[in-house]
């Protein structure tokens, strides 16, 4: 069986050459399979984005219709979670959740998928969690660490509370990152261990190894396997990049209000 884990590897497509940065020393410049996914997806992006505005009508057609519904979807999170500031920040939003929704779809046909990256996951997760800081302190000064100081827990306690809102402060980039991160990866890496049993029963009831013609039956349910599988991780794709608009939403809206929850 091929290895699972070989779909995730980052692999030199073009290779640039090496040059000499000051502070990381000589570090090699290359295109490589990451690089052409993400590229993949951000084009796929605009060219759908294109697509539905261009020729936009008042009755509209099937692409207008999915493109207007996804806008609309994205503009009731920010708008029901965030308030009346909530179509400031929509933009980012929508852009997030586009980003990694055409990552995560584009992943199931093609051979690497870049949310199965932390490197990926981790910058989309800095992003959010640098422009909630910036909106903070913004818009609060430094009554932003209010946010840390909970006026409707008891005063004694509010010490320990606090402690607990900073680290809990502290992980939701981290959970952001390895929430899109593990998802991607294990089912990914689920989906090709059944394709493998499919392939390798298969072939062993054809050549006489293995199981024999007794692994026909095996690689048939492997297959009902790969088609289930196959099937939630289109659900997944889809649920993941719409949980991560949702949680950055509810981080903003933990700063754009500061002032009326504590």
């Amino acid at each position: 069986m091929a290895d699972p884990i070989h779909q995730f590897q980052i692999q030199k497509v073009v290779d640039l050459g090496t040059v000499n940065l000051p502070v990381f020393g000589h570090t090699e410049l290359a295109i490589t399979n990451s690089h052409i996914a993400m590229t993949a997806a951000f084009v796929a992006i605009v060219l759908f984005l294109q697509f539905v505005t261009s020729g936009a009508k008042v009755v509209p057609g099937r692409l207008q219709t999915a493109g207007e519904s996804l806008f609309d979807m994205i503009d009731g999170v920010t708008d029901s979670i965030i308030g009346h500031d909530g179509r400031k920040y929509f933009p980012f939003v929508f852009t997030l959740f586009l980003l990694v929704l055409a990552m995560n779809l584009l992943g199931m046909f093609l051979s690497f998928t870049p949310t199965s990256q932390l490197a990926v996951t981790v910058t989309f997760a800095a992003l959010t969690i640098l422009l909630v800081i910036g909106v903070g302190f913004i818009k609060n000064g430094l009554g932003f660490f209010k946010l840390f100081w909970p006026m409707s827990a008891p005063l004694i306690l509010r010490p320990v509370v606090g402690a607990i809102e900073f680290l809990s402060f502290l992980l939701r980039p981290v959970t952001l990152a390895l929430r899109l991160f593990g998802n991607m990866l294990g089912g990914h890496v689920a989906l090709k261990i059944f394709a493998g049993f499919v392939v390798a029963l298969g072939a062993g009831a054809f050549v006489g190894e293995g199981l024999g013609i007794w692994g026909l039956p095996v690689a048939a349910l492997s297959m009902v396997g790969v088609v289930a599988i196959t099937a939630l991780e289109f659900l997944v794709a889809f649920l993941q990049a719409f949980v991560f608009a949702v949680l950055a939403s509810i981080y903003l809206n933990d700063v754009v209000n500061l002032g009326e929850g504590h």
